[in-house]
């Protein structure tokens, strides 16, 4: 006899096999209820680019042929070439750079900065301190000379810190600029720091009036954790080039490697450069019949990042309904697929990180640990049970051990998975004693440090 599922059922089997209380499902099932404007408003955006997509992938007379292998110098490699004309046209560029041989976003950044800039040159962040993996190779703190950085090579950095709210300080980035500067840098994602990721809005209007004065000004931006988050990607409201990673959100939870770099032409065929040789540019490459994976993890990403942003904003409502500060808040415009909760605890950060690492489909046994990560000055601890090794889209939580104790989440290849991470997490605090559950939900209890 057919009949539909009763959520009963599942309030039981999370019950039984995962040992989540009936009324912590039923508490977070309310906040839920509560912010269902918000989802269906991911649901729009997600469709809107699964069209985007579908369109580009027509445009191209997508075929059969497009998915075979190439090898050796991967000269006419089809499938290449249509899937960066692909990731081209859906993210508003002149041209795209898409291969299995970047290795992560900070590979994809390295292309773009050591492909453009020279000797004499000026680099200024506007966003304040880029990730610390970006600042090694830029040498922005006195790295290791000799190692390779961008200040071995004579390039020049300034930064200005963001305002107050995490905006750009337009004064102070128009003063900065001078006949010096080469690039500008903008992070769209918020990194380790308690702000709200920069909105493309943002973007759009700091690239209009730098370009007003400085035409020649080459605007870059740090698209990872940004791709399908709004209508349109930074290359297609004034920035010069961008870069990603494709084992966060344009891989679609797919894509077993490989990053991208979009933007003017000219840039990208220099970025391209970097990758090979002058000479070679992006013309080589085999991609050893990846096309296929890559534009099926692109082809579904818009549902994957839809799913992501619905446990985030979750994540952001329940902990925020707790008491906690959370960042971005319930109601803030979202730019990135990250939701930060302020624990205040170190054993409290342990044990939402492990709650995380215990909802996963791969390596749910491991216990997380704090480790002294390469470029950090701190311990990080990292819960991260997924199919491809260090994937953000899929379900992940971090933190670096220090106060105020912040941990980041973010990912989720589907809700109800990300949605199961989130149970566990506050189901561990209570049962760790973080939380009191008292006998009405104005009676929840935060432990702090």
């Amino acid at each position: 006899m057919e009949r539909n599922n009763n959520p009963l059922e599942i309030k039981t089997y999370l019950s039984e096999n995962f040992g989540v209380s009936p009324r912590v499902i039923d508490f977070v099932s309310e906040v839920e209820a509560g912010i269902d404007d918000q989802l269906q408003a991911r649901d729009e955006m997600a469709a809107l680019h699964q069209y985007r997509v579908i369109r580009a992938m027509q445009n191209v007379h997508l075929s059969d042929r497009h998915f075979h292998p190439s090898t050796g110098y991967g000269y006419d490699d089809e499938g290449r070439e249509a899937t960066e004309k692909i990731f081209a046209e859906v993210f508003g560029a002149e041209a795209a750079l898409v291969r299995p041989h970047i290795s992560s976003g900070t590979h994809a950044i390295a292309l773009c900065l050591y492909g453009v800039l020279r000797p004499g040159d000026e680099l200024l962040s506007i966003s304040g301190d880029p990730y610390d993996t970006i600042c090694t190779f830029i040498g922005a703190h006195g790295e290791e000379s000799g190692a390779g950085t961008l200040a071995d090579f004579g390039v020049r950095y300034h930064q200005i810190e963001l305002a107050n709210g995490g905006t750009f300080d337009t004064a102070a980035i128009m003063a900065a600029i001078t006949d010096r500067t080469k690039m500008v840098y903008i992070q769209r994602s918020t990194g380790y720091s308690w702000r709200k990721a920069i909105t493309l809005d943002a973007i759009a209007a700091i690239c209009q009036k730098i370009k007003a004065q400085w035409p020649e000004v080459i605007i870059f931006v740090d698209n990872c954790y940004g791709e399908f988050l709004d209508a349109q990607e930074p290359a297609a409201v004034g920035a010069d080039l961008m870069a990603g990673s494709l084992i966060k959100n344009p891989g679609g939870g797919l894509a077993p490697t490989g990053g991208y770099v979009a933007g003017r032409a000219d840039l990208v065929a220099l970025c391209a450069n970097r990758l090979a040789a002058p000479g070679i540019g992006g013309e080589t490459g085999a991609t050893l019949g990846i096309a296929r994976t890559f534009l099926q993890g692109f082809f579904q990403a818009p549902m994957v990042v839809s799913q992501a942003m619905k446990t985030a904003i979750l994540v952001g409502a329940v902990y925020r309904a707790l008491g906690f500060d959370v960042c971005p808040a319930v109601d803030d415009y979202r730019s990135d697929i990250i939701q930060s909760v302020k624990l205040g605890n170190p054993e409290a950060v342990k044990t939402f990180c492990r709650a995380v690492q215990e909802a996963a489909p791969v390596d749910a046994f491991v216990t997380p640990e704090p480790w002294d990560m390469p470029g950090y000055d701190v311990p990080v601890i990292m819960a991260a049970g997924a199919f491809i090794q260090g994937s953000s889209i899929e379900l992940s939580a971090d933190a670096p051990m220090r106060k105020p104790y912040i941990v980041y989440f973010q990912g989720g290849l589907t809700h109800d998975h990300g949605k199961l991470g989130l149970l566990l997490s506050l189901q561990r605090l209570i049962d760790s004693g973080f939380i009191t559950l008292g006998s009405g939900h104005d009676q929840w209890t935060i432990g702090t440090d």
